[in-house]
């Protein structure tokens, strides 16, 4: 990871197909871990019996999984029911989840926040073809259809033209990261790996219920784009313009600085606090980090949910 390579290929502003590409390099040569259904692995693995099988994990137990294969003895340890999963390997399915909120379109330094999020994309379609997985990709949109999933290359450059498309220029039919998750849910299948690329303001609209359900039966992680403005404003006097008008904030006054922290780092404070404990892995990705910087989040377990 470095910055010199993160920040060629773009105006900041808007992404461009030739960066996104670019952003290949960033995940060729990283090994990815082995951690089974929940972690990074090449191949999903799926809870299957049979002569032959190799057993792979145990992980917690869910609605829907065969009792017979019930791990007595991690059951009898921890005080909670967990099941053996046997390797059976098939193609994963990657799907990015491209939350387009007007908050997102908004930077001071290095790039816009929207250009992050499809670029930390990029990143995650690039493992994705490094893993082989099928890739796919949606926003909260009840009239754009999804990125079918494709395998290889070609699956990524129809995801990558799609974050090109969605974070270039605001889409004026968002319905939110809600409506997004819906389409997920619909999309995913037992084992998949979801990306989220979200504002940090989008998250307190989803249920709890929605976060622990996906986290269930996929690997979710959750990416959230933050500005170094918008986490640690200066003690001075702030202009902005919005359209013909001006607005100046006087950020060295406490009831001004408090509302600012409401409404900017507040919202990713308790995301990152309680995502976790809903079996979510997530991560602050500021506008002027590499752009590759969350990828030891492949690595990781899945949180323990609460």
């Amino acid at each position: 990871m470095t910055q010199a390579s993160d920040t060629a290929g773009g105006d900041g502003v808007r992404p461009s197909l030739a960066e996104l590409i670019a952003l290949r390099a960033a995940v060729q040569g990283r090994r990815a871990a082995r951690h089974g259904r929940h972690g990074a692995s090449g191949h999903a693995l799926s809870p299957m019996r049979g002569r032959g099988m190799e057993y792979a994990e145990s992980r917690e137990y869910v609605a829907g999984d065969d009792a017979r294969h019930i791990d007595w003895r991690l059951t009898a340890r921890t005080g909670r029911a967990h099941t053996k999963l046997y390797q059976a390997e098939r193609e994963r399915l990657t799907l990015l989840v491209a939350d387009t909120p007007p908050t997102l379109y908004f930077g001071t330094r290095v790039r816009f926040k929207s250009v992050q999020a499809a670029r930390a994309g990029a990143v995650a379609a690039w493992a994705a073809v490094r893993d082989g997985d099928r890739i796919a990709a949606l926003r909260g949109s009840r009239r754009e259809p999804p990125v079918t999933p494709a395998g290889g290359p070609r699956g990524a450059l129809r995801a990558l033209d799609a974050l090109v498309r969605w974070y270039g220029a605001r889409p004026d039919d968002d319905d939110g990261l809600d409506t997004a998750l819906e389409h997920a849910a619909r999309l995913l299948r037992p084992g998949s790996r979801l990306v989220v690329l979200a504002d940090a303001q989008s998250v307190p609209s989803i249920p709890a219920r929605r976060w622990t359900g996906l986290a269930q039966h996929h690997e979710v992680i959750v990416l959230l784009m933050t500005d170094p403005l918008e986490m640690a404003p200066p003690d001075a006097l702030l202009p902005f313009r919005g359209g013909a008008a001006r607005i100046e904030l006087d950020l060295a006054r406490p009831a001004q600085r408090r509302q600012w922290s409401a409404q900017f780092a507040e919202p990713v404070a308790r995301a990152l606090a309680a995502l976790p404990s809903r079996g979510v892995r997530v991560q602050a990705l500021s506008t002027d980090a590499a752009s590759d910087a969350w990828l030891p989040l492949l690595g990781q377990p899945r949180p323990l949910v609460a």
